[in-house]
């Protein structure tokens, strides 16, 4: 049987000195407002601005010298596409990004500009799956694929390690969910530290896949949800991470599309904090009520990385 919580523990050993030990912030209002005590795990301060980096680090290192003299390829909406581009320009490893043609410009710009080649699709014509899967037949790529991997499960799974090292004593850990990468390794360490520690997570509604996926015990996805949250857009929880997630998970619960624009607007204007949509969903759902909340709270706060024109759209609604 795998001892998930010790390839955590490795992660974290392999990845120290290349990713950020991101701060852990509080807030009294905060904690009035939720009637708990809340920390704050920042992801948004992670290199390139997400947890992503955590996963394709201890990945991409673990790569053969063949492997990566072949490159990597992976497809992603764009943290994960950062990350691996970001890696790949630290380790040497071309990278080669299926990104879809409405991802945010922000993540682009910064994907390219990290050194990766990125081939655009339409989602409403294609799968990224399947461009990934033509591409990997016709040259020596490694996939590398953003959350159905067990060594970017591990890789995510750091952030909560140390939120728990930072924290000692913690109820509830409220982690986003769009793949389950995250979310799976989240609760592998939380279940490692502290087994009676309540794993949940976040979905929007409009992309409530894994939330349903949870509870029936049986797969489902949603194709292009049109959630704010685009992280999230994931069509389903995978091989790896549905069964994670079903075995460590406690529960799973959505926000409103409405909750989740309150939660980025009180970040910005009540703790100075830049989180993009889908970093937010677990503060959505401790300030929406989705979740009772009670005793010391854990939040994940995935990632950062959201156009100006996107935060305008939040902040003036």
């Amino acid at each position: 049987m795998t001892d998930y919580f010790k390839l955590v523990k490795a992660a974290q050993k392999r990845i120290a000195g290349h990713a950020h030990v991101t701060p852990v912030v509080t807030s009294q209002t905060l904690n009035q407002i939720a009637g708990a005590e809340v920390f704050l795990k920042c992801e948004n301060f992670q290199r390139m601005g997400a947890f992503k980096f955590r996963g394709a680090f201890n990945a991409m290192s673990q790569l053969t010298d063949e492997q990566k003299k072949g490159g990597v390829i992976t497809h992603s909406s764009g943290n994960h596409a950062q990350a691996v581009a970001l890696v790949g320009r630290l380790l040497g490893i071309q990278t080669t990004i299926v990104m879809p043609d409405n991802a945010p410009a922000v993540k682009r710009t910064a994907t390219e500009q990290y050194g990766a080649t990125v081939i655009d699709y339409n989602p409403n014509e294609t799968t990224r799956e399947k461009i990934s899967e033509e591409l990997l037949s016709e040259r020596d790529y490694t996939l590398v694929p953003p959350y159905d991997h067990i060594n970017i499960v591990a890789g995510q799974g750091t952030a909560a390690l140390e939120l728990f090292e930072k924290v000692e004593s913690v109820d509830m850990l409220l982690v986003p969910c769009g793949g389950g990468g995250l979310l799976s390794g989240s609760a592998i360490a939380a279940k490692g530290i502290n087994p009676r520690c309540q794993a949940i997570g976040i979905e929007p509604e409009l992309a409530d896949d894994a939330t349903k996926s949870f509870h029936t015990g049986t797969l489902h996805s949603v194709k292009n949800p049109p959630t704010i949250a685009d992280g999230t857009r994931t069509p389903s929880l995978g091989k790896l991470t549905f069964p994670l997630v079903q075995e460590y998970v406690d529960d799973m619960k959505t926000v409103s599309e409405n909750a989740i624009i309150e939660a980025v607007k009180f970040l910005f204007y009540r703790m100075k904090l830049v989180v993009e949509p889908s970093g937010a969903l677990g503060l959505a759902a401790l300030l929406g009520g989705a979740v009772k909340s009670k005793g010391r709270i854990g939040v994940i706060l995935s990632g950062g990385n959201m156009d100006g024109q996107t935060m305008k759209q939040i902040l003036d609604s």
